[in-house]
């Protein structure tokens, strides 16, 4: 208890270090800042609405901010003032004092600012007779900000008016008006009206009006008819420009596929090549014409539209071919007319590129290693902007703790990958519209596995699919045909008899098998939107074997479907995975997930194959437990086991991570892991033979709860925002195979006792978040 006690007093000693030290190195005269407060209409009885998150916003738009804190310790603060003035332009000592924060004071309290910032957002927000004052409170070398807001009453709109219908312009402005933004009755809000001018130019943009802008629209508020209602005139400025007040159609779309700056005086003398509506020039023919159909959405004499402005632009970008695009529109005769020539500049990526990684792991079950990859990138393989990626990859990993002590598994991975950005579908020749390119992969691979002398792993593997991305949103992935082979290899006979014997579990993991069948991912994600409090990310997956080969395959003596005499896997495998990250402020986020899945063999198979089973335990999983090792059940694997490796029919999984930056780069983590798998059905083991099997694997719903395992652990994170490498380290603190009764093990906990850590405390390093 000693060793815990000293740590933990220590740590108290430094935090009241940090909170009492806070003033300690402040010349005379000078006062630490210590934030603003407040105060909403105290002399009237009356309260507003949401009078809690107006006081929230206005007191965050004060300026400065004080010195950062975390529970009223300012803690920068305290590191700045514990690095004291550096002797020296470098060393320790600068770097500690440039990861602290320099006092806020006082004197840096702009009152008469900070008086006109925050009546400005009230007047915004609809109190218009609204008056803000300010002043200071200062108490042992400590001061504050205090900020009197007296509201009056909040405008409401009572009448809107939109300009008469007097051409063509204004007649859109009105045939539009019932997707008005402003409502009668509705507070007024200054950023409703800044959303109201973008949606009437959104309008005009989509009906040829380039030139068009929301400043050239004016919201008129008279607030002068009483009982604090407004009424609203949309006008168009009389300072509009005329280019501005008349719509523009497409004459010309010239294209230049293979553009470079030093080229550009060369291209525009080519002749070029009339394709459709399209005037393409590259002497080079770098891309079929027949591309710019599927990239380009104007065609000539249309009116100018942003939407098909933007989606062309996606298209260029997202097809992968180019590194840079650029669209120019340029008004002929100087704005005289109403016409726009189209140019479109495009700068291909090079033709080849060679990508070399090296990554190292360390896994949870006392394997480290590393893995070497090098990837081949050929670019418009048939003109097309289709894109070819050969990849060649190995590895190795050995174990350096536990039984299997020495034990070396080599892998060599090779695969082939052709994209085409574009639907290929027989007899079907399907019009895709979205701003995202289309695409079919087909992909080819080969595995080899060697497990530490035992045997050799091979795997085969094709698929032919589609990737769609319905929006930013959301995207789909399927792949009708997806074939996949494994067989094994052993040094002799002798050491396959000997594995089985020991560990009849390999017999069934082991055996030769094709995976025939189609599946189905799709992906939602708002994670883009960095300004958004909550985010969230699914991903849902459906996957069959052998449902349809299986109508058409021979049957073998041993009533199994078979294809060239290896077994036909059958079954349908479904996986959800919800994650939720919460921003509590901009440095505290809480991460959850929550990941469900579920399979159904039937035919030839009595549980998923092993390349298709659930696993838990490991380093982005239940990470108090090794990789592989947990369940199914309240099964526990043998401390002598040659094959920990334990899969299942059923995964349920829940994870808590409370994620927290500490300073520059640096971050950390406190989580909670739950969750096991299960067999569909309790596995026997063969009578007669040493297998007794996996006793406690089958699922039963009412027992799931109560089989959960269940983690804990702390983390350390360095995010450099281009990779993050990851340190955890966790403990169980509830075990599913002891008996009921004695699974948490809360009382068993022993930091102090280096048996209990070198039994309980689980080390992950990985490369990037665990989810």
């Amino acid at each position: 208890m000693k060793q815990l006690t000293r740590p933990f007093l220590f740590l108290l000693a430094c935090l009241v270090y940090m909170g009492c030290s806070s003033t300690k190195s402040l010349k005379p005269g000078q006062i630490l800042y210590t934030g603003a407060e407040v105060k909403i209409n105290p002399d009237s009885s009356g309260k507003i609405d949401d009078e809690k998150q107006v006081k929230s916003d206005l007191e965050g738009k004060t300026r400065p901010r004080p010195n950062k804190s975390i529970l009223g310790i300012k803690y920068k603060l305290g590191i700045y003032n514990l690095a004291g003035e550096p002797k020296k332009p470098k060393g320790f000592r600068n770097w500690l004092r440039r990861q602290g924060e320099a006092p806020v004071l006082l004197n840096d309290v702009k009152l008469k600012y900070n008086n006109d910032v925050l009546t400005s957002y009230l007047i915004s927000q609809g109190y218009l007779q609204a008056t803000v004052t300010g002043d200071t409170v200062v108490k042992d070398k400590k001061g504050k900000a205090i900020y009197t807001a007296e509201t009056g009453n909040r405008y409401k709109i009572n009448k809107i008016s939109f300009p008469p219908d007097t051409g063509v312009l204004t007649k859109i402005i009105n045939e539009n008006k019932d997707k008005t933004l402003l409502k009668v009755g509705n507070y007024y809000d200054l950023d409703v009206y800044k959303n109201e001018r973008i949606r009437i130019d959104n309008d005009l943009k989509e009906n040829g009006y380039f030139y068009f802008s929301p400043d050239y629209l004016i919201m008129q508020v008279d607030s002068t008819i009483g009982k604090n209602l407004v009424n609203i005139t949309v006008k168009v400025k009389d300072i509009a420009p005329d280019a501005a007040l008349k719509p523009y159609t497409i004459k010309n779309i010239n294209i230049y596929p293979n553009y470079t700056l030093r080229r550009d005086s060369a291209l525009r003398k080519l002749k070029p090549l009339e394709y459709h509506d399209f005037s393409i020039y590259d002497n080079r023919n770098t891309f079929k014409p027949r591309l710019f159909d599927r990239l380009v959405f104007f065609q000539k004499g249309e009116p100018y539209n942003r939407k098909d402005h933007n989606q062309s632009l996606n298209r260029m970008v997202n097809v992968g071919a180019f590194q840079d695009v650029r669209a120019e529109f340029l008004p002929i005769d100087s704005f005289k007319n109403n016409q726009l020539d189209l140019n479109i500049y495009l700068t291909p990526l090079k033709k080849n590129s060679l990508s070399f990684s090296v990554t190292g792991t360390s896994k949870s079950n006392n394997f480290v290693g590393s893995e070497v990859k090098v990837t081949q990138t050929t670019r418009n393989l048939f003109r097309g902007a289709e894109q070819l990626d050969v990849s060649v990859s190995g590895g190795f990993e050995t174990q350096v703790r536990g039984t299997a002590l020495g034990k070396n598994s080599l892998s060599f991975t090779s695969e082939a990958k052709l994209t085409f950005p574009r639907f290929i579908v027989p007899f079907y020749k399907p019009n895709s519209t979205t701003a995202f390119i289309p695409k079919t992969i087909a992909s080819a691979s080969y595995q080899m596995l060697n497990r530490g002398g035992d045997y050799t792993l091979h795997a085969i593997k094709g698929e032919f699919g589609y990737n769609f991305k319905e929006n930013q949103y959301k995207e789909h992935n399927f792949n009708p045909i997806s074939v996949s082979y494994v067989s094994t290899s052993f040094p002799d006979s002798a050491r396959k008899d000997t594995l089985f014997t020991q560990n009849p579990l390999l017999r069934s993991t082991l055996e030769n098998q094709f995976i025939i069948g189609s599946n189905y991912n799709f992906t939602y994600t708002n994670q883009m939107e960095t300004n958004r409090r909550n985010n969230v990310y699914f991903f849902g997956g459906l996957e069959t074997g052998g449902n349809v080969w299986g109508l058409f395959t021979p049957t073998n003596a041993q009533g199994q479907k078979t294809l060239f005499n290896t077994p036909l896997t059958q079954f349908i495998r479904a996986e959800a995975d919800f994650r939720d990250f919460y921003k509590i402020n901009r440095n505290l986020i809480w991460a959850n997930r929550l990941n469900l899945g579920y399979g159904y063999a039937y035919g030839n198979s009595t549980s998923l194959p092993f390349v298709r089973q659930f696993f838990a335990g490991g380093s982005n999983d239940i990470r108090a437990f090794p990789a592989r090792t947990l369940g199914p059940g309240t099964y526990k694997v043998p401390e002598n086991a040659i094959f920990a490796d334990q899969g299942g029919d059923i995964k349920l999984m829940l994870n808590s991570e409370l994620r927290f930056k500490l300073v520059s780069v640096l971050y950390g983590a406190l989580f909670v892991d739950a969750g096991n798998i299960w067999l569909r059905k309790e596995d026997t083991g063969t009578p007669g033979t040493n297998d007794t099997g996996r006793p406690g694997s089958e699922f039963k719903l009412k027992n799931a709860l109560n089989e959960l395992a269940v983690g804990t652990g702390a983390g350390l994170r360095v995010d450099a925002t281009i990779f993050v490498v990851r340190l955890d380290v966790a403990f169980p603190v509830r075990k599913p195979y002891l008996p009921e009764g004695q699974r948490w093990v809360f009382n068993d906990i022993a930091f102090g006792n280096k048996d209990w850590r070198r039994e309980n405390l689980i080390f992950n390093i990985g490369i990037g978040y665990p989810f």
